[in-house]
């Protein structure tokens, strides 16, 4: 990892900490799955309340966050277990080890420790290699999309995954683009965008929905979301509690009709309407401002 993101992912503060602390309800001996990890700042707190007994299984996909958790984490020594991977693979892992965790989190979206690091690709705010993989081992890079798809494709994903109603338009002007010479960084594809698409509002940039779209789609962010919340809910123990934060109405939607078709199966919803970060927190932390935390809790005895 180098410096610029690993003093990035130091500065990271996680979000709604006290409130997943509470919907949770972490409590001594217990034991955590926290399924996107990141730098650990989730897990740091879960492992704090838990003490002294308590056990926390962090995944992550991403080499570098997993490095950084490791060193962050180490005090707690084999209380916390870190593994790269993908949150999707945890049922079949947690059934493999007859796990039931008391509790599950999963904290979906780009950590700022990502978006910070312009080597990554993830953002127009400084310039860097068109890449955006969370795990940079594997799959195609934004890069290789963008040069590839055609005009339809391209603005199919931007308009599925970007809600960009200038879709063709961008998709247009970046094969004609690429026609010219291939787009290779962050700065040339946002000057493209820019180009094609019609200004938002103020303090909106134009390329910020394309960029969304095609980093959810090279990480398949939406792959089985649905599926696997409702599979990490029939993971939990019996009482174990389940807490999800989204950061736009695509993770958001999926997540939702999941706990709701779940709370008819006699799981206990925990929160009717998602909880949002408080005014002050807003303030201090721009990421808060989308976040949208659910949850439930499993119930003690299944239905007959």
């Amino acid at each position: 990892m180098r410096s610029s993101e690993s003093d990035a992912a130091a500065r990271h503060e996680p979000v709604l900490v006290a409130e997943v602390l509470e919907l949770l309800a972490v409590r001594p001996g217990g034991l955590y799955v926290d399924g996107t990890l990141g730098p650990g700042g989730h897990a740091r707190r879960i492992l704090t309340r838990s003490a002294p007994g308590g056990r926390l299984l962090g995944v992550d996909r991403d080499a570098d966050a997993l490095k950084l958790a490791r060193e962050q984490l180490a005090e707690f020594g084999d209380r916390a277990e870190l593994l790269q991977g993908d949150y999707r693979q945890l049922p079949e892992l947690l059934m493999r080890r007859d796990a039931r965790p008391d509790g599950i989190l999963l904290d979906l979206g780009i950590g700022s420790h990502q978006l910070d690091s312009a080597e990554r690709g993830f953002s127009f705010r400084e310039d860097g290699p068109l890449d955006m993989r969370i795990d940079r081992s594997a799959g195609e890079p934004a890069a290789a999309l963008v040069n590839r798809l055609s005009a339809v494709e391209l603005a199919d994903v931007i308009y599925r995954f970007g809600e960009e109603r200038a879709s063709r338009r961008i998709a247009r002007a970046i094969v004609e683009e690429r026609r010219r010479q291939p787009i290779r960084t962050t700065a040339e594809l946002a000057r493209v965008v820019r180009r094609a698409a019609p200004r938002g509002r103020p303090g909106h940039d134009a390329a910020t929905r394309t960029f969304q779209a095609l980093r959810i789609r090279v990480n398949g962010e939406l792959e089985g979301l649905e599926q696997t919340v409702a599979a990490l809910a029939e993971a939990l123990a019996p009482g174990g509690r389940l807490a999800v934060i989204a950061f736009h109405s695509l993770e958001d939607r999926p997540v939702k009709h999941a706990l709701r078709r779940l709370a008819r199966d006699g799981y206990r919803l925990l929160t009717r309407k998602a909880i949002q970060a408080s005014p002050e927190e807003r303030s201090r932390n721009r990421r808060s401002r989308s976040a949208r935390l659910r949850g439930l809790e499993r119930p003690l005895e299944e239905a007959a």
